[in-house]
């Protein structure tokens, strides 16, 4: 008997390298166990990719935060699916979220809200972090995951001028990976507890 693995799609916009850069670490995340496969979709390949998206067990969307939000391309994309909405396409399927900004806060929150709400309008249902808080003690350090400290997603933090060569650091790019991992082990057991 063959089982198709479980796909979990990875919609991002980046503006200057560093969300790519965490949306590629999700991906690895995603297919690290061999139980999911990934799907990297630009958000101005969306129209190209729709099909693939509504067959998804799982979306996680990730845009950079600009001015306490998702940035205008990102808003695009989504403005761009009331088709989906209306009809209920990803109605079920599991989401998440993932950002970065130069400042440490630089009120990320509010992107991570906003992709929510986002799932929930769509029916999706949203996946946290689940990873406790990093580098909160005297013993924490900047390599630790989770290392700002959110639960609702990914946030990771990118110096305004050094490329995406060189940050979001590595701590953030691996909770980028963590939360790909936890999404595809989800999505498996979604597909399962759905198909019996």
């Amino acid at each position: 008997m063959t089982t198709t693995l479980p796909t979990v799609a990875i919609v991002y916009h980046s503006g200057y390298g560093h969300t790519k850069v965490l949306a590629e670490a999700v991906a690895s995340g995603v297919e690290a166990d061999g139980a999911a496969t990934a799907l990297l979709v630009p958000v101005d390949a969306y129209e190209q990719n729709i099909e693939a998206l509504n067959a998804a067990d799982a979306i996680i969307f990730g845009s950079p935060t600009y001015m306490g939000s998702v940035s205008g391309p990102f808003k695009t994309f989504m403005d761009a699916t009331s088709g989906q909405w209306i009809a209920r396409k990803w109605s079920g399927k599991l989401a998440a979220g993932f950002t970065v900004s130069a400042s440490r806060s630089g009120d990320k929150l509010g992107t991570l809200m906003q992709m929510a709400v986002f799932a929930a309008q769509h029916g999706m249902i949203w996946v946290g972090l689940d990873l406790l808080p990093g580098n909160n003690s005297s013993k924490g350090s900047e390599d630790d995951l989770n290392r700002l400290g959110s639960f609702l997603g990914v946030m990771a933090q990118a110096n305004a001028d050094q490329g995406s060569d060189v940050v979001p650091p590595d701590a953030d790019r691996r909770t980028a990976a963590v939360l790909g991992q936890r999404v595809a082990g989800l999505a498996g057991r979604w597909a399962t507890a759905n198909a019996a």
